[in-house]
């Protein structure tokens, strides 16, 4: 059964009768012209249209609200690198008694050059035991002997180094990192190299009072604990200035954002911001090479301008909070004598009896109590 659907239209003007009538167009702000007839065709296998990525934005006149795109996570900055690769290695040492020798061997040279030139005094030559000799002169040959072991001598004794436990060296070389040494006991290093020394050592730094605020805004000085030590010798000597100057402003700063009771206080306990802080102070400290172990509040008081203030309001809290604990202290032991009195049946009372009761022992007990009212 086929059904056959006709379009009526209204009659055109006379101008239009004769000629064919153009078919009808959609057309918007949005959209190109589209011809009626092609909405309603039925093609059995429509071609696939290619999409483009559309432009996300809000169209005049349609009353649809513009998008908005989600902001991109921005992640952790990378820490800025003083020198690529910068971090601590073991540097090149030898045992001390490899410069020990060395330097006895340009001491020996020297005394043979001296020997050979005829310079050397005559009781020397007899403590050493060397042969009578009238000498050559002090010739090319004699100064280049002097000069070679002289050198070998400077540079075997001024190598040495004596490693302690605890503290290292920082070796660099025309201001480029060499390695760390670590090692204890007598050690030889090139002389030529630049030595720093670092306490490597856990150490504990007491502050001076920092500003520091409670979870009410209140100002404070606060005294903090740092257990710290130094982890990475490369990072803490070129990465920064000064690294105890670079953790005295990380704590001055982690004080700034961690609220700090004072010490008894009911809004939270000194723990709470002992942890915050050493989690902010070892984050903030830890690409410079330090490891903080714990950043620990050990005296809180009130800042100056604020102390006379916040005395008188904490006497007045301790006092309301006495007066409280004596309240509920006589409301209970009034509470317990009238229901004792009146489950044995000791007394019958009625209301206005009661309450006469009730206020007469309230009035006993306070004045028992030392309670003289406000």
């Amino acid at each position: 059964m086929t059904t056959t659907t006709s379009h009526t239209s209204e009659p055109e003007g006379p101008a239009e009768r004769g000629s064919p009538r153009p078919a009808r167009l959609i057309q918007n702000e949005a959209t190109t012209e589209i011809p009626v007839h092609l909405l309603f065709r039925d093609d059995p296998d429509p071609a696939p249209v290619p999409l483009k990525p559309a432009v996300v934005g809000r169209r005049q006149g349609t009353g649809e609200q513009p998008r908005l795109r989600r902001p991109e996570p921005v992640g952790p900055r990378p820490v800025p690198q003083v020198e690529p690769g910068l971090a601590e290695r073991p540097a090149r040492v030898l045992p001390g008694v490899v410069g020990v020798i060395a330097g006895a061997c340009g001491a020996a040279g020297c005394v043979a050059a001296s020997w050979w030139a005829g310079a050397l005094p005559p009781l020397a030559a007899e403590a050493l035991r060397l042969p009578a000799y009238a000498g050559a002169g002090l010739g090319p040959a004699q100064w280049a002997a002097y000069a070679g072991a002289g050198a070998l001598g400077l540079f075997g004794f001024g190598g040495l180094a004596r490693g302690r436990t605890g503290r290292a060296w920082v070796l660099g070389l025309f201001g480029r990192y060499r390695g760390t040494v670590r090692g204890t006991g007598l050690l030889w290093v090139n002389p030529l190299l630049l030595r720093r020394r670092v306490d490597v050592r856990l150490r504990h730094w007491r502050s001076e009072p920092m500003p520091a605020a409670d979870g009410s805004g209140v100002a404070l000085r606060a005294v903090v604990l740092v257990v710290w030590r130094v982890r990475d010798t490369a990072w803490a000597l070129l990465g920064v200035e000064d690294h105890e100057t670079y953790l005295r402003e990380c704590v001055e700063a982690a004080l700034a954002r961690v609220p700090v009771e004072m010490p008894g206080g009911a809004k939270g306990p000194v723990d709470s911001a002992a942890d915050a802080l050493t989690r902010l102070v070892a984050a903030d400290t830890a690409p410079v090479g330090l490891e903080v172990f714990s950043v620990r509040p050990v005296r809180v008081e009130y800042a100056a301008e604020v102390a006379a203030a916040m005395h008188r309001r904490r006497i007045a809290a301790l006092d309301a909070q006495h007066r409280a604990s004596v309240l509920t202290s006589v409301v209970d032991s009034v509470e317990d004598t009238v229901t004792r009195l009146t489950v044995r049946g000791l007394v019958e009372l009625d209301d206005y009896e009661r309450k006469a009761l009730v206020k007469d022992l309230t009035v006993a007990f306070c004045a028992g109590r030392g309670e003289t009212g406000p």
